[in-house]
């Protein structure tokens, strides 16, 4: 013998009632079946409204009524569209009937009392249980109906009323033992009383009557059919990796339950409980899927942490003063004040210094309850031994629950570095001796980057999820979105990061996706994007609130640059190829390591002195290590470079800039480049990682630009100087031809002083052979005193610079 219940949703429409009705008819080939079904999806609230409305002398009530009817025809004439449902809807409506008089009643006497109340919901139950049976049996199953009233009998507490076990199993054991039908429905929830009155068993009673009937039968297992595979990890309309538990225990299945898990109402399964009775969850809508089996074998299970749960809507009292501290009686006084106002707590933490005592309860319960503690402690508030009562509101509460945690170091650890690391502040923790639940409150706008921070960090395969926005998809940040669509399977299956990018904008359009812009139609998503906006940009990804996010500025924007600060605040790790923050005021420069430190968001920028290569990764390395540079000697300009690898006595100057700027290696205004602006930004980032407090005006930068050059207004007037002032550039080119040597823009950083200027390079110098764009920084420091550590190779180039990026982005998926 088997028993299944089927909750609202399950029978909440002429198609899922058939699922059901093919399920019932599976088992009953091999076994005999008890089917306990909830009332249509729905209808009870209908019910309950319709009731109110009535009382309160609303004459929409007759609305209500005509919608409940509605949905009790409809689903008959689908389901019997042979015969019109000429079998069962005479029925209906005499039973229909009699609901509406009981509605005219309440109206007319503008009462509805609890007892009134049960006989009203009880419609919902007695109505879908008898056309379910009806039509099983139309279509030749051998099913009958039994009212449940007739078997569960209860005191005569309305709403929620306390079974009679020793009535109630008796009555149960005798009919289902003399019963010849395969399959029997039972209408859930709905009972009597020991002299006739009519019942409900309060909320999840379909599952209490399923529960009470497979407990009086002893079966070998109660199943639950719901609209969800099982109980899953965690929510998965927050989390889209949650997967169904197989095997639960429980004290686990009760844990998640309590804290948010919809599947089970705890109080309501304890007779199987109580027997060992197993129970499985199961889908209606996938009635192959395997569900979860709730039992005491999942006791054997090795795994910790079974579930993460949340409850919405909560808020916090604190209770706090010294005139608590040794004091016996307060907590007393506190809970009996709550308890008295029917308030439900349902997380308590109190300091070990007695100061303070912190209880979560429901949030519409909040003001009733400041109200009541403050009137119970009237005389202590005003003798300021204690505090009047503080509220939190927009909280939430984040469960983890395992029966084996409490056998596993640092869960605890984990749990609050995972929420820490992406800015999730903790209110208040709570966690029992026996560490099968551990309890946080949180904001509820940080709920679900919490629970998919923590699933994981608990249940996922140590892959971790970056959540990137771009700005600035030019020529560079075209290559990076390249990159990233390019390598995302190979930094899944080797580095367990899954990488997805969430923003894009450029300087008219922006777009944005929390599941992942698709990265081969980026472009045309973009052109057809919402108006562009910095500020725009970072207020979208801070109210995504989506875990490990990261914004990257591939511009060379000031105003983006300045944007840098919102981003750390939030948390948010920030990526830069550009240099003007790093370069800015050194108070500002401080500024972003500070925030950065403090709000555990990483602020790199390998990109702003060599591209690719890893110069500062390299410093940073040789400082944490306890070593101190002592000098830099560098050619930190690809562009500059090229330029002069490229210019000889053959080819004119104006000429090799128009080609370095054609192929990506200048800014589009190339006196950034030309002017040494942006070497000394370099060598003055590379100098502040060194330790040295220094701004941009304290570096000597001795320019090779014609006077001319120097003062163009605009890059047309720059060019046309070029042009003009060619003898100048090749009277440059003739002094280092005429010794040998080559001509190289050098950044110098010695004795916390820093210049840059154009040099000639003699034969034998590492300098002297740099081909093309290329790179090269020689530290000096107390461990390479004579022989430095030299890093060499492309310094400039869309492809290196992206790959750059890139790096810095990977870097923080390895933290």
């Amino acid at each position: 013998m088997k028993v299944l219940k089927f909750g609202g949703t399950s029978v909440g429409s002429s198609k899922n009632i058939n699922n059901v009705i093919n399920i019932l008819e599976d088992y009953s080939k091999s076994d005999t079946v008890i089917c306990v079904v909830s009332a249509v999806g729905g209808i009870t609230d209908k019910l309950l409204l319709a009731g109110k409305q009535a009382q309160n002398k609303d004459k929409s009530y007759t609305e209500t009524f005509e919608e409940i009817a509605k949905i009790h025809f409809d689903i008959i004439y689908e389901l019997n569209p042979d015969d019109d449902g000429s079998a069962i809807a005479p029925v209906v409506s005499e039973k229909l009937e009699e609901l509406e008089n009981l509605l005219n009643g309440i109206f007319l006497i503008n009462e509805l009392s609890p007892k009134t109340s049960d006989k009203l919901v009880s419609f919902g139950e007695l109505l879908s249980s008898f056309i379910i049976a009806e039509t099983m049996k139309s279509r030749g199953l051998s099913a009958e109906r039994k009212n449940s009233q007739e078997l569960v009998v209860t005191n005569s507490v309305f709403t929620k009323a306390e079974v009679n076990y020793s009535i109630t199993n008796k009555n149960i054991q005798d009919y289902f033992g003399a019963a010849s039908q395969q399959i029997t429905i039972l209408p859930g929830f709905v009972s009597k009383s020991v002299i006739g009155e009519q019942t409900t068993l309060g909320r999840g009673g379909s599952d209490f009557t399923a529960a009470i009937v497979a407990a009086a039968l002893k079966v070998n297992q109660l199943e639950i059919w719901t609209d969800v595979s099982g109980m899953f990890t965690t929510n998965p309309k927050m989390v889209k990796q949650a997967y169904p538990i197989q095997e639960i225990s429980y004290q686990e299945a009760m844990e998640l339950s309590h804290f948010g898990a919809k599947v089970l109402y705890p109080p309501t399964v304890q007779p199987v409980l109580d027997l060992e009775i197993p129970i499985y969850i199961k889908n209606t809508l996938e009635p192959e899927a395997p569900g979860t089996k709730i039992s005491n074998d999942a006791l054997k299970s090795s795994t910790p942490v079974k579930g993460i749960s949340n409850i919405g809507n909560i808020s916090l009292l604190t209770l706090e003063g010294s005139g608590m501290v040794g004091i016996p009686g307060f907590s007393k006084r506190l809970f009996e004040t709550l308890s008295q106002e029917k308030i439900n707590i349902i997380l308590i933490t109190q300091a070990s210094s007695e100061h303070s005592i912190c209880l979560g309860i429901e949030a519409k319960d909040a003001e009733a309850a400041k109200e009541a503690i403050d009137a119970t402690f009237e005389n202590e508030i005003a003798l300021h031994k204690i505090n009047p009562i503080i509220i939190e509101n927009n909280l939430s509460i984040v469960a983890l629950v395992g029966d084996n945690m409490k056998n596993h170091q640092g869960i605890s650890g984990k749990l609050f570095s995972a929420l820490g690391k992406n800015n999730v502040n903790v209110r208040a923790i709570a966690q029992g001796a026996s560490e099968k639940n551990i309890s946080v409150v949180i904001a509820e706008n940080d709920v679900k980057k919490a629970l998919n921070v923590l699933h994981e960090q608990f249940f996922e395969a140590k892959t971790k999820q970056l959540n990137v926005f771009i700005t600035g998809v030019g020529n560079v940040g075209e290559r990076l979105v390249e990159q990233i669509k390019q390598q995302r399977k190979y930094l899944k299956e080797n580095l367990k990061i899954s990488m997805r990018v969430v923003g894009l904008s450029n300087s008219r359009k922006m777009i944005f996706d929390q599941s992942g812009i698709d990265l081969k139609s980026w472009k045309e998503q973009l052109a057809e994007g919402e108006q562009a906006s910095l500020q725009g940009f970072f207020e979208k990804a801070k109210s995504l609130n989506l875990r490990n996010s990261i914004f990257v500025d591939v511009t060379a924007n000031k105003d983006v640059a300045d944007l840098y600060a919102q981003y750390l605040r939030e948390s948010i790790s920030v990526v830069a190829c550009n240099k003007i923050a790093c370069s800015s005021d050194y108070l500002n420069y401080k500024e972003l390591k500070r925030l950065s430190l403090k709000y555990n968001a990483p602020f790199l920028f390998e990109t702003n002195v060599g591209a690719g290569l890893p110069v500062i990764d390299t410093l940073n390395n040789l400082i944490a290590s306890g070593d101190k540079v002592n000098s830099i000697q560098a050619v930190l300009s690809g562009s500059l470079n090229f330029v002069f690898n490229n210019f000889n006595d053959t080819v004119k100057f104006y000429d090799v800039v128009k080609q370095a700027a054609a192929e990506g290696y200048t800014e589009p205004d190339p006196r950034i480049d030309l002017s040494g602006v942006d070497v000394a930004r370099k060598i003055l980032i590379l100098a502040r990682e060194s330790g040295v407090e220094m701004n941009l005006e304290d570096i000597e930068n001795t320019s090779f630009l014609s006077e001319a050059g120097l003062k163009s207004d605009t890059v047309d007037d720059f060019y046309d100087t070029l042009i003009q002032d060619e003898a100048h550039y090749q009277s440059l080119y003739a002094s280092a031809k005429v010794k040998n040597c080559q001509l190289k823009y050098v950044a110098k950083f010695d004795e916390g002083k820093a210049s840059v200027s154009l040099q000639e390079i003699p034969l034998g110098h590492p300098f002297y052979n740099l081909e093309g764009s290329d790179n090269i920084v020689m530290f000096y420091t107390e461990r390479y005193p004579k022989q430095p550590m030299i890093i060499k190779g492309a310094g400039a180039g869309a492809d290196v610079t992206a790959s750059g990026l890139f790096a810095d982005i990977i870097r923080l998926g390895n933290d």
